[in-house]
């Protein structure tokens, strides 16, 4: 499923626009990514929790001439799935 055919189920199943489905969506990961560039987490209960990990620095080797390489300090965000949605999926 895509972007476009997400907003078409949601504005069906909530019985809104499909532009105003589209507003709710953006807004929504809008907001998740707003917080989580400001390092807070984001938690629905019974669907799960985006967060920020942080990736220490490492050396790894490049594949083409196996020589080691240094690989930067990061962020990755990161969703954990919350039991409800667990549930559903192992139906």
């Amino acid at each position: 499923m895509n972007k476009t055919e997400l907003t078409a189920a949601i504005a069906e199943q909530a019985g809104i626009s499909k532009k105003d489905a589209e507003k709710a969506l953006k807004a929504f990961t809008d907001v998740v990514a707003d917080e989580l560039k400001k390092g807070e987490k984001v938690q629905l209960v019974g669907f799960g929790t985006f967060e920020v990990v942080e990736r220490k620095a490492r050396e790894g080797r490049n594949p083409q001439t196996n020589e080691p390489m240094p690989i930067a300090a990061s962020k990755a965000p990161k969703f954990k799935a919350g039991k409800a949605l667990k549930d559903v999926v192992n139906e």
